[in-house]
């Protein structure tokens, strides 16, 4: 008996409700570092107290990506973008309400954590990536990431106005009130019900949405289940490889995030120009994600990796050899901002490439849990640094050393088919 799929949701529809839902997410994400200071200061806290909570968020979303990616291959993407909106909401409304180191971790760290591991990278691209045939699949991410970078180039100028014009606490409850939309646009890909076709209907065609897609699955989908996948992926050499590259870019990108702002009005930039920086980090990162989604398709992602994060080093030895002023902080965010979150759909694409789709949502999750182990790092650090010596020096040049590793890694992972007896020799 066949199944009539004609009303399923089509791969514009899953790109496009996708790339919004990560703009919102993404976007309220990269603004938290504009609390830093107001919270802190608020609330007589040191600068690790929040720097913690923000690790502690990361950490949480790395640890239990893998199981919402496993939880998005069973259940469906739209269900598992619901359940993220809805804590990453919650966390939002409790962090506007935040007294205490406590409250703080709970809600920015933990239910705001659980809500970007429901709403972002590896349940959106998992989506994506089957509703698209595979010669479109690292254009769509590039172009789903570009589009989710646009959250970082509005949502970062509007809460530094809604922090001056409103306070840090209603400010976060407006973002609250904006993350309800995730909810809507999830309930957009909510999959109708398969009902079987008459004996005297076609049979589906190549033009049924995701078909033809699915015709195209690597053959790694259709002979490994959850497990096989998962064991074969946690022994495979080039995955490790890439987990590790992928630490140093969530160690840099956190650090970045949360501590430039303070770092600049430590040397009597104005806070404005952080949150300028930071905007423009996003707007140059949609161009990055493009490009990287463009070129992925064309050449080895893994050399495009090592590519982005040697530059990444050099970027950052400049920025801290120059003498610091507006304008330098300015080129340094155009330039980190092409090489941001470019590295997200090329990783993506290499796991794809290697594992296939059926279980990619959870293999991305698992690799990405390493980008938030780094994430964690990188953000408590920074602050336990500048409590200590009062600077933040040390860490601008262990994210150099970092980059060097990363770029390293990279370069000898090769995009093949992980077949069970690739697996095994190298495992020999």
């Amino acid at each position: 008996m066949q199944l009539n799929t004609h009303k399923a949701v089509s791969p514009l529809t899953v790109l496009w409700c996708g790339a919004f839902i990560m703009t919102i997410s993404l976007g309220i994400r990269h603004s938290f570092g504009l609390f830093l200071q107001p919270m802190s200061l608020s609330n007589e806290w040191g600068r690790e107290v929040f720097a913690f909570s923000i690790a502690m968020q990361n950490l949480v979303w790395g640890v239990a990506q893998p199981f919402v990616g496993r939880m998005a291959d069973r259940l469906g993407s739209a269900i598992t973008m619901i359940l993220g909106g809805a804590l990453y909401t919650l966390g939002l409304f409790l962090m506007a309400m935040a007294e205490s180191p406590g409250m703080l971790t709970l809600s920015a760290g933990v239910l705001i954590g659980l809500g970007l591991s429901g709403t972002t990278f590896p349940v959106v691209f998992g989506a994506v990536s089957r509703a698209m045939p595979p010669e479109k699949r690292s254009m769509a991410m590039g172009i789903s990431m570009a589009l989710g970078s646009l959250g970082q180039f509005a949502f970062l100028p509007g809460g530094l106005f809604l922090i001056n014009q409103v306070g840090w606490s209603s400010a976060l409850t407006i973002l609250a009130c904006i993350a309800v939309i995730i909810l809507v646009l999830a309930w957009q890909l909510i999959e109708p019900k398969a009902t079987p076709l008459k004996t005297d209907d076609a049979p589906c065609s190549a033009e049924c949405p995701n078909t033809a897609a699915s015709h195209q699955e690597a053959p790694a989908d259709k002979e490994l289940g959850m497990w096989a996948s998962l064991g074969q992926a946690i022994r495979h050499r080039a995955f490790l490889m890439l987990s590790v590259g992928y630490f140093v870019c969530g160690f840099q990108i956190l650090f970045i995030s949360v501590h430039l702002p303070s770092y600049l009005q430590d040397s009597g930039i104005p806070a404005s120009a952080g949150s300028t920086a930071l905007a423009l980090i996003g707007l140059f990162n949609i161009l990055g994600s493009y490009l990287a989604g463009l070129c992925g398709g064309k050449f080895r992602k893994p050399m495009l990796l090592t590519g982005i994060y040697g530059l990444r080093g050099v970027l950052i030895v400049a920025f801290i050899l120059t003498p610091l002023s507006t304008w330098s902080v300015y080129l340094f965010a155009a330039g980190m901002g092409v090489l941001w979150l470019s590295t997200v759909p090329l990783t993506t694409g290499t796991v794809s490439a290697m594992f296939g789709v059926k279980n990619l949502s959870m293999l991305g999750g698992l690799v990405f849990m390493f980008h938030q182990i780094g994430a964690f790092v990188g953000g408590w650090l920074g602050g336990l640094l500048f409590d200590a010596t009062g600077s933040y020096t040390l860490v601008w040049w262990i994210c150099v050393a970092l980059s060097a590793i990363a770029a390293a890694v990279n370069w000898p992972i090769q995009e093949q088919s992980a077949t069970p007896n690739e697996h095994a020799a190298q495992a020999a």
